[in-house]
């Protein structure tokens, strides 16, 4: 399950491409790697009606059997979209893109530790050398509850993306899933407008052709990894 990516553009280029008609983001820094429970750059079809580009958190609403303890750390990455608790967020006004431009998965070597900083070490994977923007097909939602126990029930605004089968590139890193990307504008339109009987045919592996494994982002500041929540299961 993808819990890393990296956001390497500019609000100007994430604007055009996904034709958002409103900007309420603030400043987006030049390069930043997103964690769960990170707030991140996000498009989505706002309560208005109106295309935005705002700033959510990463971690959409667990289904209640699966939390454990008092409370939900999120569930990032979403694999069965039919599934009840998922698809009640699947309609076009909970639909949403979230700009990219690499993702990362663990290796899967035990031991395989980068040797600065002593963790597992990533793979990064990008639609090329360059890091083009591409977006993750997601779903987002308002939310009251209780995301760490010491700050009690508040209120979030919340996205998750979708994950589908892994490619040939992907697979001999992580081979139960990988994120559902969009490179397209046309794609882009479809997740965000069409039926979803239409939208959910995006639910496919990226082609091989399409996806490179690429270094790891250099950051404009080396800020140290936050703490990992307790991960949530995807396989819903």
């Amino acid at each position: 399950m993808c819990n890393l990516y990296n956001v390497t553009t500019t609000q100007r280029a994430i604007i055009e491409w996904s034709r958002a008609m409103r900007d309420v983001l603030g400043n987006l820094e030049p390069t930043v790697d997103i964690y769960p429970n990170y707030p991140a750059p996000v498009v989505r079809n706002a309560a208005d009606g109106t295309r935005e580009l705002t700033k959510l958190q990463w971690g959409m609403p667990t289904p209640p059997d699966r939390v454990k303890g008092k409370a939900d750390y999120g569930t990032t990455n979403i694999r069965r979209p039919n599934f009840g608790h998922w698809r009640k967020w699947m309609n076009v006004e909970n639909r949403c893109v979230v700009p990219a431009t690499s993702f990362a998965e663990p290796s899967p070597t035990p031991g395989d530790k980068d040797p600065a900083t002593g963790i597992q070490r990533n793979f990064w994977f990008a639609l090329d050398e360059s890091k083009p923007l591409f977006f993750f097909a997601g779903i987002w939602t308002p939310w009251h509850g209780i995301r760490r126990v010491k700050d009690g029930p508040q209120d979030y605004e919340l996205y998750g993306f979708l994950t589908t089968e892994p490619n040939g590139v992907v697979k001999p890193i992580h081979e139960k899933a990988m994120p559902v990307i969009l490179t397209t504008s046309e794609e882009v339109e479809t997740w965000l407008t069409a039926p979803y009987e239409v939208a959910v045919k995006l639910q496919r592996p990226l082609p091989d052709k399409l996806t490179t494994i690429v270094p790891a982002p250099i950051l404009v500041e080396d800020v140290a990894a936050p703490a990992k929540a307790p991960e949530q299961p995807s396989l819903f």
